[in-house]
């Protein structure tokens, strides 16, 4: 079995929100707490958290317990910023053949799908596998050792979604038949998606 980690990328700053999102009350608990606790019950071999915006607020309400935590002091530059900063202390730190990227504020990711592009990732020999929902490619990516050189050169707001899109020839698209993930990023996606509080 090929050794995987997840990346949660969660140093945002929630400006569209005008709050932290990651501490977004999601059926009673912090929303990140809800995304973490998911990625943590995928068959992977570790989980990794980038945190940046508003980072001691979320180290005191949301728990961490068997996540390694590392900090982005540059989150202000944009998403490409955390991926450097998370896959460096995966380079650093973990034994692993690939890492998931999964969103701070994707708290829908269905373990099937991630189940599905593992099964996959035995036996591919492309670099990145990409869940094909309906309609749309999405969350979250697989992405080989082998490519980590080149996220680690990404700059501002691009993710591993636009440097994949530019090479094809390194990607598979895995197809799950479900629809894509959302996003939780203004106050009206609070409203349709949150839980209500269990409290």
């Amino acid at each position: 079995m090929r050794k995987i980690a997840a990346l949660v990328l969660a140093a945002g700053s929630s400006r569209r929100l005008g709050t932290p999102k990651q501490l977004l009350d999601w059926g009673g608990r912090p929303m990140l707490n809800v995304v973490v606790d998911r990625v943590k019950a995928w068959p992977i071999d570790s989980v990794w958290v980038v945190l940046g915006a508003h980072a001691d607020e979320i180290l005191d309400a949301c728990q961490f317990e068997g996540v390694n935590v590392v900090i982005n002091e540059d989150y202000e530059e944009g998403l490409a910023s955390s991926l450097r900063v998370g896959i460096d202390a995966l380079i650093r730190s973990a034994d692993v053949d690939g890492v998931f990227i999964a969103l701070g504020d994707q708290p829908f990711i269905e373990l099937e799908v991630v189940e599905t592009i593992i099964d996959r990732f035995e036996e591919s020999t492309s670099k990145a596998l990409v869940p094909k929902y309906r309609y749309t490619v999405g969350n979250p990516v697989l992405v080989e050792k082998s490519l980590w050189p080149r996220l680690m050169s990404l700059e501002g707001d691009l993710g591993a979604q636009k440097l994949l899109k530019a090479h094809p020839e390194w990607v598979e698209e895995v197809w799950v038949e479900k629809l894509p993930p959302r996003d939780v990023d203004t106050p009206a996606d609070v409203e349709e998606l949150a839980p209500r509080s269990t409290h």
